[in-house]
């Protein structure tokens, strides 16, 4: 598998996660006052999403053209 298949695979993983941890602050408000490690833990999948984010939409424009 090269890197560009595995980055693309993590992403999409990643935004998986994001979405549920999301989910899951939001159920956890409707029963009062969630603790800090629910409120934070999006945090890290949107700081992963944002670079593999970024590496697959700068890869465009620095690949070598084929052919």
């Amino acid at each position: 598998m090269n890197w560009s298949k595995l980055i693309r695979q993590t992403h999409r993983w990643l935004s998986i996660i994001f979405t549920a941890t999301v989910a899951a602050n939001f159920i956890t408000m409707a029963f009062g006052q969630p603790p800090a490690w629910v409120v934070y833990s999006p945090l890290l999948p949107l700081f992963l999403l944002l670079f593999s984010g970024l590496y697959m939409f700068v890869l465009p424009y620095v690949a070598q053209p084929r052919g």
